[in-house]
């Protein structure tokens, strides 16, 4: 039976990996260039686990076999049972999560896969918010903002790829000592407008829990 170890934001930092060896075998002709790339792939993966079965181990550290687009395709998809999902939740959970919000819709959790999620978001256009939920120490976190369109490209403080972003902005839960009732700080960063785009190319959860801290502390 497969025990799930890898999370989808490590998952990613293997495929982009993998594919970084598979690009020097298409363009580079020295051995010991493609020596070091090989090698300098198969650390990068392993450091993303701090402790991992020898079996494991053995399975991550075949990236150094690749040769090939197929290679790579095998490669990812051998690993896919190992992934471990965004720990489930249900409607009722989110509504709970939101339960300011009397009007709060809701993603269709039916049609997402979970395998691929570091953390989830989504917008309501109708009011303007922008919903966003992530998963620490056993708990659930929630938190709900205002989003901004930019109507362009820059890059993502969660996946730091260059992507179409909004301004997401959300009241900090911290309040200075002898602050006035009226008192609000607001928090905001660039994220994708199209989360599924920003899980697919996630490869750290630093940034983003530096944000959720921010907001909830």
């Amino acid at each position: 039976m497969c025990k799930p170890f890898i999370g989808n934001y490590q998952y990613n930092v293997i495929k982009q990996s993998a594919n970084s060896v598979i690009q020097a075998y298409q363009t580079i002709n020295d051995p010991k260039v493609l020596d070091s790339v090989r090698f300098n792939a198969q650390t990068k993966v392993l450091e993303q686990f701090l402790e991992v079965t020898a079996e494991h181990k053995t399975m991550l550290e075949s990236i150094e076999a690749l040769r090939s687009p197929n290679d790579v395709q095998k490669y990812l998809t051998e690993l896919e049972p190992f992934l471990m999902e965004f720990p489930a939740i249900t409607e009722s959970q989110l509504r709970k999560l939101f339960k300011k919000n009397k009007k709060l819709k809701l993603p269709d959790l039916e049609q997402i896969d979970f395998r691929f999620v570091t953390y989830m978001s989504w917008i309501d256009i109708s009011s303007n918010k922008m919903f966003l939920v992530y998963e620490k120490d056993g708990q659930h976190i929630g938190i709900e903002g205002r989003f901004t369109e930019t109507n362009k490209k820059s890059y993502c403080f969660a996946c730091n790829r260059y992507e179409k972003l909004v301004l997401f902005s959300a009241v900090s839960k911290k309040r200075p000592a002898h602050a006035s009732q009226d008192y609000f700080k607001s928090v905001g960063n660039y994220i994708c407008i199209n989360s599924e785009d920003c899980n697919r190319n996630i490869t750290s959860v630093s940034t983003l829990e530096a944000y959720i801290e921010s907001v909830q502390s």
